[in-house]
């Protein structure tokens, strides 16, 4: 099964949502802490975009910090389940589309994110990606991409783990497993991005960003559109 079909036949909706209910404690400071540095760069006023937004898990708290969220997934069932779940916000839109062909025109948002390792899992061209959400950010708006902190290897293992025995993945190949890559014996396999890979594939750009760390979990590039 390829990668992207592997997101939209297995590990979407019901089985998305509940590979974060599983999420131990550490996992839970994690993902907490990836959204807290997220909203303190949005603005009350801001119209924000996040690129494969699931079933609205990140868009439901970003609602209350900015004045539009809008969700893009290629999945149509995370889309379906986000919209039960947000049914509560009225300042949301989700659609279906691909986030290396944008459906919107250049400069048209405040902040543009990809979090909690998005620009791994979408297992597309990463340099196209960043390019097309740099060309959909306003001038003097921001881009943000989040990856895996190598310190958070052991953590992200357990939590991997614990999906793999729920079913929600298939089983651990112990023996491919490591540096940062998680396989499974049924051809699903998680990467990350680490600073220097952030540094190359903005280089190639002519984008300088910034790369920091945050909670010993996540490396975040930060891009300032000019």
């Amino acid at each position: 099964m390829k990668m992207n079909g592997y997101y939209t036949e297995k590990l979407s909706a019901g089985h998305l949502k509940r590979c974060y209910e599983i999420a131990p404690p550490r996992v839970r400071q994690y993902l907490k802490a990836e959204i807290r540095h997220v909203l303190s760069k949005i603005s009350p006023g801001d119209i924000v975009l996040e690129l494969g937004c699931g079933y609205g898990r990140v868009i439901e708290t970003i609602c209350a910090g900015a004045l539009v969220a809008i969700g893009i997934d290629t999945s149509g069932e995370n889309l379906e389940l986000g919209e039960k779940l947000l049914k509560g916000a009225s300042n949301y839109r989700l659609f279906q589309m691909n986030a290396v062909s944008l459906e919107f025109p250049d400069h048209f948002f405040d902040v543009v994110i990809c979090v909690q390792n998005g620009i791994s899992v979408f297992h597309v061209n990463k340099i196209d990606l960043i390019r097309e959400a740099v060309r959909v950010t306003r001038r003097e708006g921001t881009v943000l991409f989040s990856s895996y902190s190598d310190k958070f290897w052991k953590d992200r293992l357990e939590w991997f783990y614990l999906q793999s025995e729920e079913g929600l993945l298939g089983e651990i190949d112990q023996d491919a497993t490591g540096n940062g890559v998680i396989v499974c014996k049924d051809g699903f396999r998680a990467t990350t991005v680490g600073p220097d890979k952030f540094i190359s594939l903005t280089s190639g750009l002519g984008i300088k960003p910034k790369i920091e760390e945050v909670d010993n979990s996540s490396i975040f590039c930060e891009i300032s559109v000019t």
